[in-house]
């Protein structure tokens, strides 16, 4: 299977970067999650603004690892599988766990729109700010505003202890 038709079978839940935009992508990852900054390599997303990333500090037979990036929780997910199986295996065997594909299905159903290569179905309240992760909490997004956002957000609340309430939030 050729990985261009991974868009089409998956109806847009997933797509591969462009070249252009492999590193302006992965330089959004690194301000987002500063700790993994030397060793990531952002490859494609997903509907949810999710980012694949090999990870070059996980190698395994040669290969490096993927790693789940996401803004809207402020997680990074280790997937064991190189970027081969990522798209062989992963992503036509558990395309729910993959990229959420049922919450996609969901999300359509509800009269959502399939995102574009630069938009993604965003959390308007991401989870780490109490934000429910629900199909009310979404909206469609600009894929770098949504990363540059929960980046900068990340950033101020990195080292507050787990729980810490957080208010007064604004975007402007």
């Amino acid at each position: 299977m050729v990985l261009a038709q991974y868009e089409m079978i998956l109806g847009g839940a997933y797509r591969l970067h462009r070249p252009e935009d492999i590193e302006p992508f992965t330089a959004l990852a690194a301000e987002a999650f500063p700790q993994l900054a030397a060793r990531i390599r952002c490859f494609a997303s997903d509907w949810l603004g999710r980012q694949f990333a090999q990870d070059n500090a996980r190698i395994i037979d040669g290969e490096p690892q993927i790693l789940l990036l996401e803004p809207g929780t402020g997680e990074a997910v280790e997937i064991p599988c190189d970027y081969t199986a990522f798209h062989k295996q992963e992503l036509v065997e558990f395309p729910d766990a993959a990229v959420s594909y049922g919450f996609f299905q969901d999300w359509l159903a509800s009269g959502g729109t399939v995102p574009d290569r630069v938009q993604c179905v965003g959390y308007r309240i991401p989870l780490y700010l109490g934000g429910a992760d629900d199909l009310s909490n979404l909206a469609l997004q600009d894929l770098a505003v949504y990363w540059t956002v929960c980046g900068q957000i990340l950033a101020q609340i990195r080292d507050h202890a787990v729980g810490t309430v957080i208010g007064n939030v604004s975007i402007s």
